[in-house]
């Protein structure tokens, strides 16, 4: 298992990595005072690195050519739910309603849990060895305005305990009992995003009343999907920070604690402005975020692609978006087709009021489809803009911050 210096070694490389790097801090963010929600305790697990740098323009991490040595453990693992699973109730579930949303907002009334244990020890481990991979980091590292180091889009090529992890029935079950209502991955390239954050090397200069606000691992946004399931793959023991931020429906705050190791959250992020802060002290923080949709396709699918587009392999992201959409709308055509067979075939008039709802629907459908759907050459990578943020407040504090990094 875990060698009492691995977390240390760890983070070690992630301040090489970091070295000579100034970050951007911004005062005076914080909007609210927050209720803060604790965690749920769970062992640690194992744990690999590749070596890393940044580059020469500072853009964020650039796998090296030097060697680290790769975890012993090189045998393949499948996923096995009676194995892998650890999972407890959590502690608390959060309305909509609780935290200041109208009843028509989301497709769920369920807001956020509190953190839960969903992995075990060994799972958890699996996770790692195949997202710290260096074939992972050298061909699916991202980086944007909004988060300095992001992996997306390996799971189906080079990660299947993380693919099968998400795609199997007792997961899912899980996901979608919290969430209050049935859901499926959004597609395979969001299985198993991953936030990564180093250690703050602002730490002289820095103004005293700053806070790890100042420097988000991923800033205020909306989620481009309906719900996400966020898991914990770091050791939190000594972790100072590291929240999830949410902004309620008055504007004030509250502060999910970050999960311990092995521990998940469960969040409508869609609908709701939230923010991913940086632990202090030392800490690396890893969290999996994977997205999901609802998995009828009669229910209404809010998906955007606001804050994913500048951050993917576009021929990849388009083509998946399409596939489910339009797989979507096939089987609603479908069902509406036997609508109208079965009325015919029970003798009853043609419904025109209703098949004229349906084909509105449908023209909204697609029309939101074709707007997300940008041309590659308008897509800047790396950027996006404030059309995901819902108040203005944090559109306004969006804008000066692009304004501060350009000049």
């Amino acid at each position: 298992m875990m060698g009492n210096g691995s977390i240390e070694g760890l983070v070690s490389k992630l301040e090489a990595v970091s070295k000579g790097r100034t970050l951007t801090t911004t005062k005076n963010r914080t909007m609210a005072t927050a209720d803060i929600l604790t965690p749920t305790s769970f062992p640690m697990a194992p744990d690999h690195m590749p070596s890393s740098s940044f580059n020469d323009e500072g853009n964020g991490f650039k796998t090296s050519n030097d060697t680290v040595e790769v975890s012993q453990a090189q045998e393949s693992v499948r996923f096995d739910a009676q194995k892998h699973i650890q999972y407890t109730l959590p502690p608390k579930v959060h309305s909509m309603k609780e935290l200041g949303y109208s009843c028509d907002v989301g497709v769920s009334p369920i807001g956020v849990s509190e953190p839960f244990p969903l992995f075990s020890p060994e799972a958890i481990y699996q996770m790692r060895k195949e997202v710290l991979s260096d074939k992972v980091w050298e061909r699916y590292q991202f980086s944007s305005n909004l988060a300095q180091c992001q992996l997306r889009g390996y799971a189906a090529e080079y990660a299947p305990f993380v693919y099968d992890t998400w795609q199997s029935p007792e997961v899912l079950r899980i996901v979608s009992n919290i969430a209050g209502i049935d859901l499926v991955p959004a597609m395979d390239w969001e299985i198993g995003h991953i936030n990564i954050s180093v250690p703050s090397q602002v730490k002289k200069g820095q103004d005293p009343i700053s806070t790890e606000d100042d420097d988000p691992i991923v800033d205020w946004h909306t989620d481009s999907y309906p719900f996400v399931c966020v898991t914990m793959l770091s050791d939190c023991t000594n972790m100072v920070g590291g929240e999830t931020a949410l902004r309620k429906g008055d504007g004030s705050i509250l502060k999910v604690r970050g999960p311990q190791m092995g521990c998940a959250v469960v969040l409508q992020g869609r609908y709701i402005e939230h923010q991913a802060m940086r632990a202090l002290g030392g800490t690396e923080r890893i969290t999996m975020v994977t997205s999901f949709r609802p998995r009828s396709p009669a229910l209404p699918d809010d998906t955007v692609l606001t804050t994913v587009r500048a951050i993917s392999d576009l021929s990849e992201l388009y083509f998946q978006f399409s596939e489910y959409r339009l797989e979507m709308l096939e089987e609603r055509v479908r069902m509406q087709l036997k609508e109208i067979r079965d009325r015919k075939k029970a003798r009853r008039n043609f419904n025109t009021k209703a098949m004229k709802k349906f084909l509105a629907e449908q023209e909204k459908f697609l029309a939101q489809m074709n707007k997300e759907m940008v041309e590659d050459e308008l897509v800047t990578k790396g950027f996006t803009d404030d059309s995901h943020l819902i108040s203005e407040e944090l559109k306004g504090h969006s804008k000066k911050r692009t304004r501060a990094n350009r000049e």
